[in-house]
């Protein structure tokens, strides 16, 4: 018989977990607390022309996204962006990044020295790693952890903290090495010198580059959302918005039991792809060191603002694709995409700004409602690109606790969260952004991963 499978949660992650269950015959059943799918994938509409709310590109290096979409038939419509060159700010001022960055870290130093992001003295502490010892690194560092002590702590604040910081709206002093940069970990283990190892992966990743590094479609990321509902939809899967799950726990006779506001349903296998917040108030209570391991995961929240601006906004020219704004200089602003700059489409006679607010430990731009955000943002950028024009049309999102925060330790903490499961909830396993990944090709990979071992274990939790 066929398992029937629920799976929580209707961002990408729980429907190409659902797909996959579906297209393997499981009866599969998608619940969604929220009236849409797609979590942080939404394209909205900006004078007439589609605009991302949440990410704007995913990874093509790495082969998930760009396999969903080939399955789906949506490749054709896929775009690359049109700058990949960016800024990051320094003495109020727009500095282009130097050449040949690995997540930030250098590995050459001339352009280091010639961009002007660091002063003289701290881009030369960084060619200091060519002749220092060996550092000795735990399990798990933090990346500020190993970057400083490689290039000193002006790299780690003025380069990787803002791009790696801003990818994941935390700190970098924060994050782990493992979970969020793995290359510079490898190239840190692999080398005495970290310059010399980022050398080696920097010449690896030019030999095996083959087209953009970005894909995004032209239509809007959410028509993968789209396609996959519809996709759902073919298989005959159910899919239920705006019901909200309350708790999970063992179902009499094997299995578990879903409560929910529209009652009880009970299933084979749970597949919950919910933040980790979300998913320790499911589990808490059948499950109590899988839930207290998961409140251990926190999240950060960001807001950002979509603007529509004339073309000669700024009085400074800016060509590349956006802004970022390091963490020491205490702005308000963590980063600006030029939106329409990256993506032409997007715009016609107009620019398309995103500005980004908020980050782990930075909760100002919550404070604000939108108007007061929107001028804050608009006069921060004014002190470094000298903006001239009011918007012609603006819009705030607001992502609440909407970025886990991969900290030291991360890692061990899912495959302790896991084992917790299993032992009080068999059949229940989770995947998503809080666990092996933020961008969407990995929430493709764990998407498909979950399914598989919901499969391999069809039968073992069946009813």
């Amino acid at each position: 018989m066929s398992p029937r499978v629920v799976v929580v949660g209707g961002g990408i992650t729980g429907l190409v977990a659902a797909r996959r269950l579906a297209a393997r015959g499981a009866d599969v059943e998608v619940l969604e607390r929220d009236d849409r799918l797609g979590g942080k994938i939404r394209t909205s509409t900006v004078r007439g022309r589609p605009v991302e709310d949440g990410p704007d590109m995913f990874l093509a290096r790495v082969p998930w996204a760009r396999d969903l979409c080939d399955e789906l038939g949506l490749s054709d419509d896929l775009v690359a962006p049109a700058t990949g060159s960016a800024f990051v700010g320094r003495d109020g001022a727009p500095r282009r990044l130097p050449a040949e960055l690995v997540l930030g870290a250098p590995t050459k130093i001339v352009p280091l020295l010639r961009s002007g992001v660091l002063a003289a003295p701290a881009a030369l502490r960084a060619g200091l790693d060519l002749v220092r010892p060996r550092t000795e690194l735990g399990d798990d560092p933090s990346v500020g952890e190993m970057i400083s002590a490689r290039f000193g702590t002006a790299v780690t604040e003025r380069l990787v903290d803002p791009l790696i910081g801003g990818i994941n709206a935390g700190a970098a002093d924060h994050l782990s090495a493992a979970s969020t940069a793995p290359q510079l970990l490898d190239a840190a283990r692999s080398s005495r010198s970290l310059l010399a190892g980022l050398r080696r992966v920097r010449a690896r990743s030019t030999l095996e580059a083959d087209g953009p590094v970005f894909w995004s479609h032209r239509d809007g990321l959410e028509r993968i959302i789209e396609a996959l509902r519809d996709d759902l939809a073919a298989a005959g899967a159910s899919i239920r918005t705006g019901v909200p799950v309350r708790s999970v726990s063992p179902a009499t006779g094997g299995g578990a039991e879903l409560s929910t506001d529209e009652g009880a349903v009970v299933a084979d296998a749970v597949v919950l792809a919910t933040p980790a917040r979300a998913t320790a108030a499911l589990v808490g209570e059948a499950a109590p060191e899988a839930g207290r391991l998961l409140d251990r995961i926190r999240a950060a929240s960001v807001s950002m603002a979509v603007l529509a601006v004339p073309d000669d906004v700024f009085r400074r020219p800016v060509d590349g694709s956006g802004l970022l704004l390091p963490r020491v200089d205490g702005t308000l602003v963590t980063a600006v995409s030029f939106g329409s700059t990256k993506w032409p489409h997007w715009a016609d006679g107009h620019r398309i700004l995103r500005i980004s607010v908020g980050r782990m430990g930075d909760d100002r731009g919550l404070e604000l409602d939108d108007d007061d955000l929107v001028e804050a943002v608009l006069r921060e950028l004014d002190e470094r690109l000298g903006v001239r024009h009011a918007p012609l049309e603006q819009r705030v999102v607001r992502w609440i606790h909407a970025f886990p925060q991969y900290e030291p330790g991360h890692a061990a903490r899912v495959s302790a969260i896991r084992a917790a499961l299993a032992s009080s909830l068999p059949g229940v396993e989770l995947a998503g952004a809080s666990f092996e990944g933020l961008g969407i090709p990995a929430c493709v990979r764990q998407g498909g991963e979950v399914a598989e071992r919901v499969l391999a274990g069809a039968g073992t939790g069946a009813r």
